[in-house]
Order: C-alpha cells, then sequence, then structure tokens
C-alpha cells in the first residue's frame, strides 16, 4: 500500500493550490490511507467523485474531519472555511436544474480554494428571456463557467454577450443524440463565439482550477477591469 499511495504535498509550492483526491475506482482501504496521510502532515485536502455509498463506509474517526456534500460528491478534509470577506469574481451558470450535480462540484471546489462565487441557476436558452435578464449583472464578472448538456448553447450566447473569461463545461444531461454530453462537448469546441475555454464533459472540478487559476492572476495583479462594474 505504501508504494501505490504518493501524495502529492508540494503541488501548492508549484501552482498555487493544493492536490484533490479522486475517490471513483479507489478502495476503501487506499481511501483510509490517503486520509491518514494527510492528517498526519496537518494538511487538507478535496475528495471528488466520493459515491454516498462509500462515504456511509468511511470509519468514524475520520467524520468530524470531514464535509461532505452528496450533490457535487465532494468532500473536504482537515478543511477551515475562509473568513476572508471578498466579491464573488467568479460566476457559475447553468442552462437549467439538470446540471446541478456539475454546478455544485464547481462551486464546492472554489469554495475550498477560497474563491467566493455567485450562481446562476437555470437560466439556458430555451427561455432566453431568463438570461436577458442577468446578462447586465454578468458583465461585471471577469470569470463565468458555463454549464449546459442537451444541445450546450448557453457558452455560445454568453460568448456574444459578455466580455469575462467564459470556461465551458458540458455536461452528460440530456437524451438521445446529445450522446452523454459530447453533443454540448461539440458545440462549445466548434463554437463561433471567440475565445471559449473548454474542460472535458461533467468535469466541474476541472471548470472551477481554470477559473481559480485565472483568479489568481488578478488578485495578483488587481488589472481587471471588469471589477468596476459596467460603465
Amino acid at each position: 500500500m505504501s508504494e501505490e499511495i504518493r501524495l502529492d504535498f508540494q503541488r501548492p509550492d508549484r501552482i498555487g493550490f493544493d492536490e484533490a483526491i479522486l475517490c471513483a475506482r479507489k478502495s476503501d482501504e487506499q481511501l483510509a490511507t490517503i486520509m491518514d496521510r494527510v492528517l498526519e502532515r496537518g494538511a487538507r485536502c478535496l475528495m471528488s467523485r466520493l459515491e454516498l455509498g462509500v462515504f456511509a463506509r468511511i470509519a468514524p474517526r475520520y467524520l468530524e474531519k470531514l464535509d461532505y456534500d452528496p450533490v457535487s460528491r465532494t468532500a473536504y478534509l482537515n478543511w477551515t472555511p475562509s473568513t476572508l470577506e471578498e466579491r464573488p469574481l467568479i460566476a457559475v451558470v447553468s442552462a437549467g436544474s439538470s446540471d446541478m450535480p456539475q454546478a455544485a462540484e464547481t462551486i464546492r471546489t472554489l469554495t475550498y480554494l477560497g474563491a467566493p462565487t455567485k450562481q446562476f441557476i437555470d437560466i439556458g436558452v430555451a427561455g432566453l428571456w431568463r438570461l436577458l435578464e442577468r446578462v447586465e449583472e454578468l458583465r461585471t464578472f471577469p470569470v463565468i463557467v458555463a454549464v449546459a448538456g442537451m444541445d450546450g448553447a448557453l457558452p455560445s450566447v454568453l460568448g456574444g454577450l459578455v466580455p469575462g473569461a467564459i470556461i465551458c463545461l458540458p455536461t452528460s444531461t440530456g437524451y438521445g443524440v446529445a450522446n452523454g454530453g459530447e453533443t454540448a462537448l461539440h458545440a462549445a469546441l466548434a463554437s463561433c463565439a471567440p475565445g471559449l475555454t473548454v474542460v472535458n464533459i461533467d468535469n466541474g472540478y476541472g471548470a472551477a482550477c481554470a477559473a481559480f487559476r485565472i483568479l489568481s492572476m488578478i488578485r495578483q495583479t488587481g488589472t481587471s477591469p471588469l471589477e468596476r462594474g459596467p460603465q
């Protein structure tokens, strides 16, 4: 077991945030070993794709150190919430409430990293008025994560309306030719809206990390022109 678990505790020094633990396909014994090593160092970690059934089998000695959310399937180990008050600079926009698990994974990851967010739910393009009602507010965010399945139209529409960086998170929401999120992924990759960033299907963690990298540079330089709001 000691050889198959090698945690990267130096990652924050290199890239500014720590390693997350992908729980899918790991045994209960492997997860216990990982948690023991994190706690022994007095460190913290984000655990992703932690299914409710697996969480239910975690030994009681770990539970007081865990903050678990079943919707996003994430857990914070040995994590303390940030007390820094900061206006949210990242918007997480979901086309429909069916995209909540992926949006929740994004928000939980950003919360763990200390990046406040504002969530906009159910403003997909099938009822375009719902998006247009919020577009002026969305224009004030330097970073937007656009979460959409089905035909994946939301990121392209946003890309023609708002100036901030847009990270497309295609989801497996949908049926038929939506094909498990591949149609939304291809729509994002083929979008005529310039400058969109695209992550893999259902990869809320990856979308959050992309948003956090941008936010980290904004924090360092303090040069985001959008923080002043619409002129």
